[in-house]
């Protein structure tokens, strides 16, 4: 009897110290496993501060829309106070890295007046784009047709305004600004690239009417090939099927408010199924006569001239075949010279330039936009031939001074 109660104690005993033993082994388990960094998200920390920064941003989104709604009436104040405040939304992960490209009006500064020689796509810009996209119940109760097109397309030579046209929209359409870049849809994670595409949609129907512009849109959305990587194959399909496919439309059927904004200097190199969604194509190309008028104009309107020896006729003239990003370099270097000249002028008299007033510079003349050492090729030829036929016409008795080096221009891309 005894040896039986002592071998049932021994048993309860190994029992109780088994149950004991697995207890503690499970609960040091779970402690080692919660604090080893194979439980946790790695980026933890940069997807909060991203979501930190895109309220922010949001929050600015928000400010502006307050003081334009204080610059409206109390009827339209009224009808605009329910809606939700954009720093109120619900953002994941991804949407709160793509909210960070997001763009206040207020950050830029160039508007439709400070372009020159775009009017008349400006103008078919305000039409056919931002009133469609800003103001549907102008347009909707006419026709359904009148909607604001999918996408629009911005195509031309290097220069000649096309960024600076999406950024005049980003300041005067009213409309929500993604800047989207294309580091931003790049991930080292397979899978993500696609997850931040639609996130772009995601958070532009959130905050719709939303223009979301792509610079260098062939580099992201350029033609399929069959050798190429898959990852940017299936970015390319989940881009089309959030742009044009079955979740393209509300609930109601109707399309909602976004619009993609491209721009290009290689419209060969987009896909076709990219073009066929962006219905709107402006072709930005090199400056007429006028228009170039129109860039100096601009250009030279706070600068200080020197009325008895600028000639605004014959710079227009020469810069033909110029884009308008070279003829702001071309002003740039010649606004140069008188500060250069004045400089050397005080240095060789041995005077402070400290107690030099500003107003001592001359005025730009026609002659300070050539004989550059850098740059300038084209207006520099143009010079050349314009001021030898000058000097041949005035040998030969014409009063003919100025020939138009367009006209030649033309002529010489035909016979190519």
């Amino acid at each position: 009897m005894v040896d039986g109660a002592s071998r049932k104690y021994g048993l309860l005993q190994d029992l109780l110290l088994i149950v004991v033993s697995s207890f503690s082994m499970y609960y040091i388990a779970k402690s080692v496993v919660s604090s080893l960094p194979l439980g946790t998200d790695p980026e933890k920390e940069q997807h909060d501060q991203a979501r930190v920064k895109a309220a922010a941003n949001l929050r600015r989104l928000d400010r502006s829309r307050d003081e334009s709604d204080s610059e409206d009436s109390l009827e339209d104040g009224r009808r605009r106070g329910t809606r939700p405040r954009k720093a109120d939304l619900e953002l994941d992960q991804y949407e709160s890295q793509i909210a960070l490209e997001v763009v206040a009006p207020e950050d830029i500064p160039v508007g439709f007046d400070d372009i020159g020689g775009l009017d008349d796509i400006i103008e078919e810009l305000k039409e056919s784009v931002i009133y469609p996209l800003t103001m549907p119940h102008l347009y909707s109760h006419s026709s359904s047709l009148l909607a604001a097109p999918s996408g629009v397309l911005l195509y031309g030579p290097p220069g000649c305004g096309k960024t600076m046209l999406a950024k005049a929209l980003a300041h005067e359409s009213g409309a929500c600004f993604i800047n989207l870049h294309i580091s931003t849809l790049t991930e080292k994670w397979y899978g993500d690239s696609n997850k931040l595409v639609r996130a772009v949609f995601s958070l532009a129907r959130k905050l719709q009417p939303t223009i979301v512009f792509i610079d260098e849109i062939d580099a992201v959305l350029g033609q399929r090939r069959s050798g190429e990587h898959e990852a940017s194959g299936m970015v390319k399909a989940e881009f089309m099927t959030l742009w044009d496919g079955l979740t393209s439309a509300n609930e109601s059927g109707l399309p909602a408010r976004i619009m993609i904004l491209g721009a290009t200097n290689r419209i060969q190199d987009i896909d076709e199924a990219i073009l066929r969604r962006m219905p709107k194509k402006f072709p930005v190309s090199l400056p007429s006569r006028s228009q170039r008028a129109r860039i100096l104009e601009l250009l030279l309107k706070d600068t200080k001239t020197d009325t008895e020896n600028f000639d605004v006729e014959y710079l227009t003239r020469v810069m033909a075949g110029m884009s308008g990003s070279d003829i702001k370099e071309a002003c740039r270097d010649a606004a140069m010279v008188p500060v250069r000249e004045f400089i050397k002028e005080q240095r060789a008299r041995g005077v402070s330039m400290e107690g030099v007033k500003p107003e001592a510079v001359r005025g730009i003349r026609t002659e300070d936009f050539f004989g550059r050492k850098g740059g300038g090729q084209i207006i520099m030829d143009n010079h050349a031939k314009q001021s030898s036929r000058r000097s041949r016409k005035k040998a030969g008795g014409s009063s003919d001074e100025y020939e138009d080096m367009e006209d030649n221009i033309t002529v010489a891309e035909s016979m190519d």
